[in-house]
């Protein structure tokens, strides 16, 4: 379903990604966890293509999206739903229009059937008749709903999901874990999480990667990424401060 091999990013000179390789199975939900600035975020944009790499391979359901041209990545574009950090709602639109806007920007399909998907959608993530609202009257975690729902609308085969559970309350992280979760098993997608949450990956994850200076540096499930006697995975698990720069 995804593949990147061997991928190598820089900006402006600074390596970002080196020589990072990993495989999502379709089907599956997997979580990359590392320290901050280790790239994280960089290979979410690297599979949406919003960057492209400077060596290796980046396959997205069958294509390779570093050769493809600008109307062929917005095809495949249209299969990804993303959940972004910041919920990145339109404070302009209602709940609604955020919800529908892929549907109004990428289908031809009449208001009416757009506006019973936003219904339904919504429903789906706890937010039932909330089209009329504004980002500005919603709660953290109802943002992250709405984002959510807009992530789902154009019934995407892949999710991915940028810092799910940041600046929110341990009882709302809780709530949207489980969201994320009934919504993958309901829907069958295949799910990819950037996150530093532990509990929360061990919790969502088929399998979990661990990212350190811009690598995978080991991938297993959750029991056998608790069990790992690699060093740096040890101490980024026991949140250690000092944990070794040497993943070797």
């Amino acid at each position: 379903m995804i593949e990147l091999k061997d991928v190598y990013f820089s900006i402006d000179g600074k390596p970002i990604i080196e020589g990072l390789s990993l495989q999502v199975n379709e089907g599956e939900t997997i979580t990359i966890m590392g320290r901050s600035g280790c790239g994280k975020t960089v290979t979410l944009k690297l599979i949406l293509g919003l960057y492209k790499p400077d060596s290796g391979e980046i396959w997205v359901d069958g294509r390779e999206i570093s050769r493809l041209n600008f109307d062929q990545l917005a095809e495949v574009r249209k299969k990804i739903g993303v959940l972004f950090q910041s919920s990145a709602l339109f404070d302009s639109m209602t709940v609604g229009e955020n919800v529908g806007f892929m549907l109004y920007q990428h289908t031809k399909l009449p208001r009416k059937e757009i506006e019973k998907i936003v219904a339904e959608k919504l429903e789906l993530v706890g937010l039932p008749g909330t089209q009329d609202l504004k980002p500005a009257q919603l709660s953290g975690g109802m943002r992250k709903r709405v984002g959510l729902a807009r992530a789902i609308a154009m019934n995407p085969k892949i999710i991915l999901y940028d810092e799910p559970t940041t600046a929110l309350d341990p009882m709302t992280v809780s709530g949207i874990i489980r969201m994320i979760k009934e919504l993958h098993d309901k829907l069958g997608v295949t799910s990819v999480i950037v996150t530093h949450d532990i509990p929360s990956a061990f919790f969502l994850s088929t399998r979990i990667a661990v990212m350190n200076k811009g690598k995978i540096i080991e991938v297993g499930t959750p029991q056998q990424i608790q069990q790992s006697q690699n060093p740096f995975v040890k101490a980024f698990l026991s949140g250690e401060s000092d944990a070794k720069e040497n993943s070797l």
